[in-house]
């Protein structure tokens, strides 16, 4: 009836509003299917519902049927086709077990494409495998441990911070039991890789809102830089303690890791990233405002000819721009922060962590004019990514957005308050990634 009514809905949307329910209310049924199996309901949000309904995205085979459960319909009934899970002469669909797949009949036709989700731990397995081959090291293995480094470096922000951080700390514990046993060069090369996974494991516990975690891997990375003749390891290694510096308000070390971290970073894009990223923060927090222009404006001419490098140990204009948005957010320009902040949008690739972030500053740098709209902004952040990616420097810039907005004044700031009220922590009070 509702689709004869308006051919424009499709069918699941159609059944959705039948049975009467918003779209927050259809996600609250699905996860009591899976809670009625014991399962745990995976996270869905109203605007991916929303896409789901809209044909823009499509929902794997297990939550199909749990929808469909949901519902009371047939996924065909719902226009979700699924493949071999459903029993056309039962009455309830096949059983599943949440995040497995059903065994398919072979097909040379069909094609699975690796995820990161496979291809995390096989890095982990190649080491490994390695280290079994060559337990006293070989020039092979410095070239593996190097070519993981660059992996986990590489796709940094496609995983969850805790799952990453279990891969990073197996690999460089696989790493550390072949080094007392090699050869003076194959131990350096090996100690290096060492260093860069220690920084690794820094930012991720950083992430995972684990600070003194992060000052110590990054302290470590930084000595084994130093030790190895590793510029770029010991000035990133700086920069991101002076980072870790800044989020305790410690503005003296940090403005001294920073420093030190620009005493040894090459000349180029990695003084425009220490630049940017460590020193300028601290001088907007002590209102340094002319000293932070001229760091702005030196590294902005930087990066104006600088050749980006991608990954978690490189820097690019869109995490620059939000530097340069986050300093002018500090010293309260608030216009130019908004500015800067879109620019910073504009270049990063949608819903990633620089875009969560970029997103975040420019709902700071709106909130006081316009603050529905920067509720709503937030508001959408949370909708789109999963409590698991939300990175502990999103949800400080959530929290601080909380503190600026009046939730008795606006609807959607009293929504987000309530949002941020039940969000799961990163880490649970026993120490396990939520």
């Amino acid at each position: 009836m509702l689709r004869a009514a308006i051919p424009e809905l499709t069918a699941l949307e159609a059944w959705r509003l039948a049975l009467g329910w918003s779209r927050a209310q259809a996600i609250r049924e699905v996860a009591q299917v899976y809670l009625a199996d014991d399962l745990l309901p995976p996270a869905l949000s109203q605007a991916l519902l929303c896409r789901y309904e809209h044909g823009q995205a499509q929902p794997g085979d297990e939550y199909r049927i749990m929808i469909s459960r949901a519902y009371g319909a047939r996924p065909d009934q719902l226009g979700l086709e699924t493949r071999h899970l459903w029993c056309s002469t039962c009455a309830a669909p096949l059983p599943l077990h949440y995040g497995q797949r059903q065994r398919e009949e072979p097909s040379i036709d069909r094609k699975e494409s690796m995820t990161t989700a496979s291809g995390l731990p096989a890095i982990r397995e190649s080491v490994q495998w390695a280290v079994l081959d060559a337990p006293k090291g070989s020039a092979s293995l410095v070239a593996l441990a190097e070519a993981a480094v660059e992996h986990y470096a590489l796709n940094y922000s496609k995983h969850p911070p805790s799952a990453l951080h279990d891969e990073v700390r197996a690999t460089r514990n696989l790493l550390s039991t072949v080094v007392a046993a090699a050869d003076r060069e194959t131990a350096r090369g090996l100690r290096r890789q060492v260093g860069w996974l220690s920084a690794l494991l820094g930012n991720l516990a950083y992430h995972l809102d684990d600070r003194a975690g992060a000052r110590a891997h990054l302290t470590l990375a930084g000595a084994i830089g130093e030790s190895t003749g590793e510029a770029a390891l010991t000035a990133w290694s700086s920069g991101a303690l002076a980072m870790v510096a800044t989020a305790r308000r410690d503005w003296e070390h940090a403005r001294g890791h920073a420093e030190h971290g620009l005493q040894h970073a090459p000349a180029g894009l990695r003084r425009a990233q220490l630049l940017g990223w460590a020193l300028l923060p601290t001088l907007a927090a002590l209102e340094h405002a002319s000293r932070a222009d001229d760091v702005i404006s030196e590294s902005d001419e930087i990066m104006r000819s600088a050749v980006e490098i991608p990954g978690r140990f490189g820097y690019d204009r869109a995490e620059h721009r939000l530097h340069v948005a986050e300093a002018h957010l500090t010293l309260e320009r608030y216009e130019r922060a908004a500015d800067v902040a879109r620019t910073s949008i504009a270049a990063a690739p949608e819903h990633t962590p620089g875009w969560v972030a970029a997103t975040l500053v420019l709902a700071l740098a709106e909130a006081r004019d316009a603050p529905e709209e920067a509720a709503g902004r937030a508001l959408g952040v949370l909708d789109l990514i999963p409590p698991a990616r939300l990175r502990a420097t999103a949800r400080t810039r959530l929290a601080r957005l909380t503190r600026v907005l009046d939730p008795a004044a606006t609807s959607a700031g009293a929504e987000l308050a309530e949002r941020l009220r039940v969000l799961p922590a990163p880490i649970r009070t026993d120490g396990t990634a939520a």
